[in-house]
């Protein structure tokens, strides 16, 4: 097998980020245009009735209703009128009653409370829903992706990508998107209505905002940098996590609680640093946005204050005015509106971190999406067949429990069909797992029907990788490998694997009943068919004492059974998929002598009437092999039965009298 590795960490790019979010945006506006578009609406009018509210208390409350006078040696006396109002929000309530106004202004801000409530209820079923046509493409395609896919990556990484990349896209789609969208739509609003008041002031505003965006900039790009950085390690520690959980009994074994620990800990530590430089740089950005907000309300109270007192002259998209005391609603307006202006600011820059966070996970997610699936090119399929009156195969909807090659030919003459036999030929075949370097060379072989090929050697001489190409894990570099006479390459791939059983040296348990275990060999199984796999693997009598019999669940890969018991239903299932080949990759190497001798019993009844490739673990359990093949450094060195090879004295014959156990 080649080895696995983690994923090359790259930092991701801009135009990936950019690539990122228009895939994002193509989720919503595909499956939820309409209720984005009601978002946009309910996010402006939110927006637009917080500023008309900033703007009433100054230019309304102040301008139309209350008009200030000084008298020499008095303090501020405050006298309801409407003639001073000045501005073109306040002359629009000349004439209304205070009351009415009052009234107007509170449906408005109903209203944008209303919206509020709507776009953020509607972003998040937009966000989880999005979310979940992710999940699920993420997960379909991931069925689709060559073995080799699985072999360069490890699974805790991969697993990475469901947990902490998808979370962190939750959390921009939920959160950070609704949130920026309203800050922008509050910013634009207040640009509008500041500089339809006075440019003046409205310069004073931008001018702080201009040094707070350069503030921002530095804050989160040193935070994303490391907030990426920490994503990363998360999943790196994850890996590591599930990679020790599932290897706690070698970890006691062999007392390597220690290194584990230290292990962890460098990982933790690594995630502790970038986390820290994070936060930090997060955490500080707030606070100083909001203080350089403060120094700039005072600013304006301080600018407006002289400019009153000496009655500048003011300027707005509407003329020219001069400044005197009637203008103090347009400072308290311009106090409250610079504030609805600076305080979105740094409600985006908080999420700015998440939305990098959350963008550099989504070209993770992109990545594994846009990895390419199993090339699939075969046309040869396998379908159930009753013989005719020659003896020959016809194709049929119902199960005869036999089966037949339907091959259409490309020429456009008539589909032929052959019986499934179990003939496999490998002829001159050389692979490589990575290309450039051959692990097998020159490979031939023939497995009439009802053989049984035996494969040993030492470790990494080849034999698994045989079984794999089998398979179809893999394709060849070159040579031909053909079933029943047919090159596997022409056989669609679910049906090459259909007519296929394998016992893996490693078993692999689901979470579920012991019946649904075995049953994963056959879906159309019976509960009877099942159970009579499980009496010909000698698996029925421990089921049996099972606290459910059959339908006890096993859960955490069958974690409560022995190893032996796991590989006992391993075989099972193999047996109840009735498969005329089979692949026995070391399938008794987890039993007990006493067990394998009834296992191979049933493993001889299982074989009977197929053809069979067997890896050894035991030399003595392929004695019986009608062709052995020894392979060293992917060659095949010798080749022949039993007696043949000892006869020749060779690799065979040392592997045997030296007891050596040739496992792979």
């Amino acid at each position: 097998m080649p080895p696995i590795k983690h994923r090359n960490v790259a930092k991701v790019s801009g135009k990936a980020k950019l690539a990122a979010v228009g895939r994002l945006l193509r989720y919503i506006f595909k499956y939820y245009p309409v209720q984005f578009i009601v978002v946009l609406v309910c996010v402006l009018a939110s927006s637009g009735a917080n500023v008309i509210g900033s703007a009433f208390v100054g230019q309304v409350i102040v301008d139309a209703y209350l008009t200030p006078s000084f008298e020499a040696g008095s303090l501020l006396i405050l006298t309801p009128t409407v003639a001073s109002a000045k501005t073109a929000v306040s002359q629009m309530f000349i004439g209304v009653p205070f009351g009415v106004a009052l009234g107007i202004m509170g449906g408005i801000y109903v209203l944008g409370i209303i919206c509020l409530y709507a776009y953020n209820i509607l972003m998040s079923i937009i966000g989880q829903g999005a979310q979940k046509k992710i999940r699920d493409e993420l997960f379909d395609h991931m069925q689709d992706l060559p073995i080799s896919y699985f072999d360069r990556r490890g699974h805790g990484d991969i697993m990475s990508v469901y947990t902490n990349d998808v979370d962190a896209l939750r959390e921009m789609l939920s959160r950070a998107i609704p949130m920026i969208s309203s800050s922008i739509v509050t910013m634009i609003v207040c640009l509008v209505m500041m500089l339809s008041t006075d440019l003046i002031l409205t310069g004073v505003v931008l001018s702080v905002a201009i040094l707070i965006f350069f503030i921002i900039f530095f804050f989160t790009r040193m935070s994303a940098k490391f907030f990426v950085a920490q994503q990363i390690e998360l999943g790196k520690m994850n890996g590591y996590i599930e990679e020790l959980t599932k290897g706690q009994r070698v970890v006691k074994v062999f007392n390597y609680e220690e290194r584990n620990i230290e292990g962890f800990k460098k990982h933790n530590n690594e995630f502790f640093s970038f986390s820290v430089k994070a936060n930090k740089y997060a955490n500080l950005l707030m606070p100083t946005v909001n203080q350089i907000g403060n120094l700039q309300y005072v600013l304006i109270a301080l600018v407006g204050a002289i400019a009153i007192a000496n009655q500048w002259t003011g300027l707005s998209l509407s003329g020219t005015f001069k400044y005197s005391t009637a203008s103090i609603g347009v400072i308290v307006s311009f106090l409250l509106l610079s504030k609805a202006f600076i305080q979105p600011i740094g409600q985006v820059s908080q999420q700015l971190n998440l939305i990098a966070l959350a963008l550099a996970g989504a070209t993770r997610i992109f990545d594994i999406i846009d990895e390419p699936a199993e090339v699939d090119d075969g046309y040869v399929e396998l379908v159930n067949a009753k013989e005719d009156e020659n003896g020959n195969p016809v194709e049929c909807k119902e199960r005869t429990g036999r089966w037949a090659w339907k091959h259409p030919h490309t020429d456009g003459s008539q589909t032929t069909y052959t019986w499934l036999k179990g003939q496999i030929t490998f002829d001159g075949v050389d692979f490589g797992y990575v290309p450039g370097k051959i692990v097998l060379h020159d490979v031939t072989m023939y497995a009439k029907p009802g053989q049984k090929i035996a494969f040993v050697g030492p470790t990494g001489a080849g034999k698994t990788t045989i079984t794999n190409l089998i398979n179809r894990f893999y394709d060849i570099e070159d040579g031909k490998v053909r079933y029943d006479d047919i090159n596997i390459n022409k056989i669609k791939k679910k049906d090459l694997r259909r007519s296929l059983g394998i016992v893996l040296q490693e078993t692999k348990l689901f979470t579920g009943t012991v019946m649904e275990n075995i049953r994963f060999g056959n879906l159309e199984a019976t509960d009877e068919e099942v159970i009579n796999a499980a009496k010909l693997a000698n698996a029925h009598n421990f089921i049996s004492l099972l606290p459910d019999g059959y339908n006890t669940v096993l859960t955490g890969g069958g974690a409560s059974l022995s190893q032996g018991q796991r590989q006992l239903i391993a075989i099972a299932r193999a047996a109840v998929a009735d498969p005329p080949v089979m692949i026995l990759d070391e399938a008794t190497s987890s039993i007990d002598s006493r067990t394998e001798s009834l296992v191979q019993k049933g493993m001889d009844a299982i074989m009977k009437g197929r053809t069979v490739f067997v890896i050894a673990h035991r030399l003595s359990t392929i004695k019986n092999s009608d062709v052995i093949m020894v392979l060293e450094n992917g060659h095949v060195i010798e080749r022949g039965n039993h007696e043949q090879l000892l006869a020749q004295k060779g690799k065979y014959y040392q592997l045997y009298t030296g007891n050596t156990i040739a496992n792979e």
